[in-house]
């Protein structure tokens, strides 16, 4: 006899259930959309102080703009994809392929804060601490398990660049194509963190709740 305890679901129900969404491809959204729950930004705000002039290079529908701008940010929003009348125009563009920092945000007091596209997150990591002054930070909305995995620890955790890392008490929705009603309905399997990258090398991360 079947109880509410039997397990229905095939592979995909395992990995999603492990936060590992991205674990067949045709499951993702077109070019990686998970808009986050603007609340990531008020409860990151708790215990770390987001520099004056932003860039969200994967801004989506604006989510994380729109708060940062309430709060009191300078935001530049740019995205590979137009959605809800986001990013504004002319800021389309692939961030992967910009040299510098947009010109409203090319100041000492910056930084790059975005939830990046998963498959391309230690992409965005390297290239965000290319563009940015040397010292600024790029704080990037990830899955806690991103702090796994031998590559991640070659290409970024090895050489001090992980200065923090802002774990959320609570979970928080990052929700596919930016339906937050069904998410919340539900709930959410996976736990994520503010991580702050710096090109200056950083003996000890630390880490916070949030």
């Amino acid at each position: 006899m079947a109880t509410d305890k039997d397990w229905t679901g095939g592979f995909a129900s395992i990995f999603k259930t492990l936060g590992a969404s991205n674990h067949t491809d045709s499951e993702r959204q077109p070019n990686d959309y998970y808009a986050t729950d603007p609340v990531a930004i008020d409860r990151l705000l708790t215990a770390y102080d987001i520099p004056q002039f932003v860039w969200e290079c994967a801004c989506g529908e604006g989510h994380l703009s729109k708060r940062l701008a309430e709060c009191g940010r300078t935001v530049y929003s740019s995205d590979l994809v137009q959605r809800g009348g986001y990013p504004p125009h002319p800021h389309l563009m692939d961030f992967l392929k910009q040299s510098q920092m947009p010109a409203l945000v090319r100041e000492p007091d910056c930084c790059i804060l975005t939830n990046p596209p998963y498959k391309y997150a230690t992409e965005f990591v390297e290239h965000a601490l290319d563009v940015l002054p040397e010292g600024q930070p790029a704080v990037m909305f990830l899955k806690t398990t991103y702090l796994e995995g031998k590559g991640r620890w070659e290409r970024l955790y090895s050489k001090g660049w992980l200065h923090a890392v802002y774990q959320f008490r609570g979970r928080v929705l990052c929700a596919k194509n930016g339906d937050f009603g069904s998410m919340r309905e539900v709930g959410s399997a996976v736990s994520y963190a503010w991580f702050v990258f710096k090109r200056t090398p950083c003996a000890a991360p630390t880490i916070h709740w949030i």
